[in-house]
C-alpha cells in the first residue's frame, strides 16, 4: 500500500514538473514575442510621433504626442515626396505586372507541359539565384545605356522585371505543378486550349503564390536605391528612396518634415499589403514556398 502510494506521489511530483516546465516555455514565448513586437513596432511609432512636431517640441519629448498637432509638416512634406511616389507607383505597377505576366507563363510551360531540354532550361534559371546582384550590375548599366534609357522609367522597369523572375519562376513553376491534372485534362476534353487553360484554371487557383510573388516584388522594387541611382539623374523620374533621399538633404535638421514624408511614404505599401494580406497568408499556409 505504502509503494503504491509512493508512486502516485512521485507521478504526481513528475507531472508537476512537467506542468510547470511547459508553463514557462510558454511565458518564455510570450515574452520573446513581445519583445519583438515592440523592437518591431517602436521605430514607427517614433516616426509617427515625430512627423507632428516641430523642432522645440521634438527635443522636449520624443516619445509621445504633443498637442497641438502640427500638420503642416505633412503639407510641407507632400509637396516634395507626392512626386515621388507617383513616380515610383509608376514603376511597381509596370514592374510588378510584368514579372507576374512573364513568371506565370514560364512557369505554366515548365509544371504541365514537356519539351526537349526542359530540366536543364529550369536548372540553368535557378542557378541564377546563387548569382550576386552586384555583379550583374555593370552589364545591365551598359546595355541600358546603349539602349538609350538612362533618366527614364524604362530604365528602372525592364532590368527590374529581368531581376526579379528567378524567384518568381521557381515559385509558381512548384505551385502550378501541384494543382490536379484533372482539372486541365477536363479542360481540354471540352475544347479548351492552352492559354485558357492558363488563363481560366492555372492563374486563379495560383492566387495564393500569385499574391507572394507581387508582395515580394513589389517590396524589391519600392524599396531599390543603388539601381534606380545609377540610371535615374532628372529629378522628374526620381523614384521615392532617390527622393527621400535628397529630401533629407533639405531637412536634415527638422526632423517634423523629414519624418512626415516617411511616413507619407510607407502609406501605398501599406494600402497594398492591406488589400493582398488575405490571399498572401493564404499563400504561406498552404505551402506556396516549398523548396
Amino acid at each position: 500500500m505504502s509503494t503504491q502510494t509512493s508512486h502516485k506521489r512521485r507521478k504526481k511530483q513528475h507531472n508537476l514538473r512537467l506542468n510547470f516546465g511547459s508553463f514557462r516555455n510558454e511565458e518564455l514565448k510570450h515574452f520573446y514575442l513581445i519583445s519583438a513586437a515592440i523592437l518591431t513596432f517602436f521605430p514607427f511609432w517614433l516616426m509617427f510621433v515625430v512627423s507632428f512636431k516641430t523642432l522645440p517640441q521634438f527635443y522636449q519629448n520624443v516619445l509621445s504626442l504633443d498637442f497641438p498637432l502640427h500638420f503642416t509638416n505633412y503639407v510641407v512634406a507632400s509637396k516634395v515626396v507626392t512626386k515621388y511616389i507617383l513616380n515610383s507607383i509608376i514603376v511597381a505597377v509596370i514592374t510588378v505586372g510584368g514579372v507576374v505576366f512573364v513568371s506565370s507563363l514560364s512557369a505554366y510551360a515548365f509544371s504541365r507541359y514537356k519539351f526537349y531540354g526542359q530540366k536543364f532550361l529550369f536548372f540553368i534559371i535557378i542557378s541564377l539565384l546563387m548569382v550576386p546582384s552586384i555583379l550583374t550590375m555593370v552589364p545591365a548599366f551598359v546595355l541600358v545605356k546603349n539602349l538609350g534609357l538612362i533618366n527614364s522609367f524604362w530604365g528602372i522597369i525592364l532590368p527590374g522585371i529581368a531581376s526579379l523572375q528567378v524567384f518568381a519562376i521557381y515559385l509558381l513553376r512548384n505551385f502550378m505543378a501541384s494543382l490536379p491534372e484533372e482539372l486541365f485534362e477536363a479542360a481540354r476534353m471540352d475544347g479548351a486550349g492552352i492559354w485558357r487553360c492558363y488563363w481560366n484554371i492555372a492563374l486563379p487557383l495560383s492566387k495564393p503564390a500569385l499574391s507572394v510573388v507581387v508582395i515580394s516584388s513589389l517590396l524589391n522594387n519600392w524599396n531599390d536605391f543603388v539601381w534606380p541611382l545609377l540610371v535615374i539623374s532628372d529629378d522628374s523620374y526620381r523614384t521615392i528612396p532617390i527622393g527621400l533621399a535628397f529630401f533629407r538633404t533639405q531637412y536634415q535638421t527638422d526632423y517634423g518634415p523629414l519624418m512626415a514624408g516617411y511616413v507619407i511614404s510607407i502609406l501605398p505599401l501599406l494600402i497594398a499589403f492591406i488589400f493582398i494580406s488575405r490571399e498572401l497568408v493564404r499563400g504561406l499556409n498552404e505551402g506556396a514556398v516549398k523548396l
